[in-house]
């Protein structure tokens, strides 16, 4: 048998990692500024995480959700507490595309409504509702496209008024930051306006924070600069620094009922234990505060630099927009200069999603790689 062929493939073969070093078969190392779409949070290997799953699969790595599960609750306290949200509810599963599914799910459920708003660009996954809203035809199927989704353009709030008093719509579904599509953004005022519209037309305003989210903007949710309260935020990428799992945050006035949702592997103990790794490590090494630090000495070190036209972003989810399409430039980064970057839906764009731990030494050496490649020199 032999892999499906879906994937094309840099001639790169990671063997072992730490921290913002990948090590491939040869010996060779590369700094890692993508994180592996932006999933590695806390550092690759750090010692905390590898110690807490160590020892939790010495326990037991997993049982059905059929039982009681301590480590659940004490997930969903911890994760209240450092993003603010303790009164919210807490469903887990395995993955960002499962987390929109849910959520959208979810929304449907507590509205009566099928028909959801997303926006151009947009991202959310690759499971049926999540790949409907998500704009790009290729990954579309005839079996998706079944579903009901308007797509509009950011910052446009009229056209999504018109949408919602049509009153058949349950769900809004946004990205405080888009990661595929290219790192453009609302503005404040349109995602104040897109709360108060969402509450008084009885639909679920939800915030897709699977990139986004987890510290990685600067703030614990991306959403937070705009000082707005989503109904459902959706988690995943760099909630379990590698380990497969995600989860949406529910707001109290949306309740639950016996079989609503489930999941066989989601919130498993195994899963559990990286996910409490994560926040801990996060909170004790303030990762968060780095991100917003390092991100802004990362916005001065590139500003000038030739063929960027514009920076996109915040804290350590970043896009540098040149003049030329960057499949050749992420190449030489790779091959010659042994960086890992992030592409987009926007060709021009070169992402960069490093592990929040990254520090200044990184990304000098990151502009110094970048400035001899585009004048054609190796270091």
């Amino acid at each position: 048998m032999k892999l499906f062929d879906v994937y094309p493939l840099y001639d790169v073969e990671p063997v072992k990692a730490y921290d913002s070093t990948v090590v491939d078969k040869n010996g060779i190392e590369y700094l890692d500024l993508y994180g592996g779409h932006a999933v590695i949070s806390i550092g690759h290997s750090h010692p905390h995480y590898v110690k807490k799953l160590k020892e939790q699969v010495e326990k037991i790595g997993f049982y059905s959700n059929a039982v009681q599960n301590s480590l659940q609750s004490e997930l969903a306290q911890k994760l209240g507490k450092l993003s603010g949200y303790d009164t919210y509810q807490l469903f887990l599963c395995n993955s960002g595309a499962e987390a929109n599914e849910n959520a959208l799910k979810l929304a449907s459920f507590h509205t009566g409504k099928s028909r959801v708003v997303a926006f151009h660009n947009a991202f959310h996954g690759r499971t049926s509702a999540a790949v409907a809203a998500t704009d790009n035809a290729k990954i579309n199927s005839p079996l998706n496209t079944q579903q009901s989704v308007t797509f509009l353009p950011l910052n446009q709030i009229e056209l999504v008024k018109t949408q919602l008093e049509k009153g058949d719509v349950c769900a809004v579904i946004i990205e405080p930051i888009q990661g595929v599509g290219g790192l453009d953004e609302g503005t404040t005022d349109f995602f104040q306006e897109l709360e108060r519209i969402c509450k008084q037309n009885d639909v679920v305003l939800i915030l897709d924070e699977i990139q986004s989210g987890y510290g990685r903007s600067g703030k614990f949710f991306a959403h937070q600069y705009h000082h707005i309260t989503p109904d459902i935020i959706s988690i995943a990428k760099g909630m379990g620094n590698g380990f497969p799992v995600g989860g949406i945050m529910i707001a109290p006035h949306i309740k639950p009922s016996y079989g609503m949702l489930g999941t066989t592997f989601g919130g498993n103990h195994l899963a559990c234990a990286a996910a409490l790794a994560v926040l801990e490590v996060i909170e004790a090494e303030n990762l968060i505060d780095n991100a917003r630090l390092t991100g802004a000495y990362f916005l001065s070190q590139v500003r000038g630099l030739s063929g960027v036209q514009k920076i996109k972003g915040k804290g350590l989810m970043l896009g540098l927009e040149f003049d030329f399409e960057v499949g050749e430039l992420r190449k030489k980064l790779i091959y010659d200069q042994h960086i890992f970057t992030g592409g987009a839906m926007n060709k021009k764009l070169l992402r960069i999603l490093p592990p929040l731990t990254v520090g200044k030494k990184e990304i000098d050496q990151f502009i110094k790689a970048l400035q001899n490649v585009l004048i054609g020199e190796k270091v």
